[in-house]
């Protein structure tokens, strides 16, 4: 019986002759990962998969490549309708291949609108042009199409406790026999060990999230090597279609991948702020209890994929050695986002319009830390999304003393299911009152109090400007400002020990201030 690897080669030589397609090509170039190919010609890409098996897929017979090539164009059609355009057969012989035609398809291809590599997100982020406020209008789409994608079943076997962890299992025991030297085993051992010990303290937290819902058909791979900027606007491509398990997922895995490529490029910050809007949209603050459990198998997954790159056969040693740096760089990073943040719980203060909102979103990022908002969460507690207008007066609706009450305990039982889960937690609210302010500090965590502060003038004109453009959380308007500024109640000796003041008439550098906090508590 014939190599299928040397046929599949054979067939991949004669594709880049520019005259086989049916539209205008002068040169033919070649992208390989290690589960496909994808040709570049003219206006066009044609991705085909190589014909393996790896165990968590198996593409080794045809009929499975065209299935798997129907599964990527149905699955990616839901993020990049204008980049996939359909699925190609491949006709004639491996040493005369046709486009089409009418003979029996030797082999299947995805036929893609071709962009510039530049527009990778990936290399959008190394120019240094990629912006937080793309990333945020990212976040909502997700957010958006986890919420209307189906959730699994329980009877369904993907993203039962077993099933997930399975997956995780197996990205240790397909990386061991792969190393060559004992040190890295050990270190591989130690981080089995860890994600052992995360599983067995969040078993029951992963049944109760697909019980609820949160196991959904995402898109299963979203890094930034399969995101790309077009027209300004962040487009996801290239679902998971090989494996069901890898795409119905909890949908903390899905937002865990990207998270973690940006830490593991050096951009943690835009890994936060990409979190924290996810968190605004979707308030699954509960969802934190497993994110390092995902962060962690995220980073083993790219850890496996740069092994496995690493000892396949076609590999140039230069690119082995390139390739084997990668693992490394993935392990490390494995260890560090499996590690706790210590405890810290931060209280902005200030009246509307002070700038609270836009020094804690900065300052969420550069910390880093988890930004709750209470205009968010007051509207959700009411079943409003963030941007909505409930057009409550004052006193009325939204905004009574009974609603604002529960507010603040909503805003408390959020801190300390974010404190819980290991990460640090900004509350973004007015803390105007002493009660409000003192019911945080009793939690017993370290905590500080960032003070807010512009001129009236200033605020009403912040206010005023804010609430007749509508579209922030924020609802207060000028009546609401002068009942703050006429019941506040100032800081107390004791809590200006506990507090930084922030002039908010000048822009406040996030990243300075996260420096300074740090050192505080450091």
């Amino acid at each position: 019986m014939p190599d299928p690897n040397i046929a599949f080669s054979t067939l991949l030589e004669h594709l880049k002759q520019p005259g086989l397609y049916p539209h205008p090509v002068d040169q033919v170039a070649l992208l390989e990962t290690h589960i496909s190919v994808v040709l570049l010609a003219g206006e066009y890409a044609y991705k085909l998969k190589k014909p393996y098996n790896l165990g968590f897929l198996d593409f080794t017979t045809l009929e499975a490549r065209k299935y798997y090539c129907e599964e990527e164009q149905r699955l990616n059609q839901r993020f990049a309708p204008n980049l996939y355009l359909g699925v190609i057969p491949i006709t004639g012989s491996v040493d005369e291949p046709h486009w089409g035609g009418s003979g029996l398809p030797i082999e299947y291809a995805v036929k893609m609108r071709r962009f510039p590599q530049q527009a990778l997100l990936s290399n959008v982020l190394a120019r240094n042009e990629l912006q937080a406020t793309q990333l945020d209008a990212l976040a909502c789409r997700i957010a958006a199409f986890h919420q209307a994608v189906p959730a699994a079943t329980m009877d369904q076997g993907e993203g039962l406790p077993d099933t997930v962890h399975a997956s995780a299992r197996q990205n240790f025991a397909q990386i061991e026999p792969l190393l060559e030297h004992a040190a890295q085993r050990v270190q591989l051992a130690r981080l089995a060990q860890t994600t052992e010990a995360l599983y067995t303290t969040d078993t029951a937290l992963f049944l109760q999230r697909k019980r609820d819902g949160f196991v959904r058909e995402c898109h299963g791979d979203l890094h930034l090597g399969n995101m790309i900027m077009l027209e300004g606007e962040i487009v996801p491509f290239d679902c998971i279609e090989f494996n069901a398990d890898f795409r119905w997922i909890d949908v903390m895995s899905e937002i865990a991948f990207l998270i973690m490529d940006l830490a593991s490029r050096g951009r943690p910050d835009l890994g936060f702020r990409f979190l924290n809007t996810y968190l605004e949209q979707t308030g699954d603050f509960a969802g934190l209890k497993v994110l390092r459990y995902y962060l962690m198998f995220r980073a083993m997954v790219r850890a496996k994929i740069a092994a496995i790159r690493a000892t396949q056969q076609e590999t140039q040693t230069t690119t082995c050695t390139q390739a084997w740096m990668e693992y490394q760089h993935y392990l490390d990073l494995a260890a560090r986002v499996s590690k706790q943040q210590p405890p810290l719980l931060l209280l902005m203060r200030g009246f509307s319009g002070s700038g609270k909102s836009t020094v804690a979103r900065e300052l969420a990022m550069h910390l880093p830390a988890i930004h709750v908002r209470s205009d968010v969460e007051r509207k959700r507690l009411f079943g409003f999304t963030p941007l909505a207008q409930s057009d409550s007066a004052l006193g009325r609706g939204l905004y009574t003393a009974d609603a604002t009450q529960a507010t603040y305990a909503r805003l408390k039982e959020i801190a300390q299911t974010v404190l819980d889960a290991g990460f640090q937690v900004v509350l973004d609210a007015t803390f105007l009152q002493h009660r409000q302010r003192t019911m945080f500090e009793e939690m017993g965590k370290p905590f500080l109090i960032l003070a807010c502060e512009a001129p009236i003038e200033v605020l009403r004109t912040r206010v005023a400007l804010r609430h007749a453009a509508k579209t922030d959380a924020a609802e207060a308007d000028l009546a609401v400002l002068e009942k703050q500024l006429a019941s506040h109640e100032a800081l107390s000796e004791t809590e200006r020990v506990h507090a930084i003041m922030l002039n908010t008439l000048q822009p406040i550098a996030g990243l300075t201030l996260a420096e300074q906090i740090r050192a505080q508590f450091n």
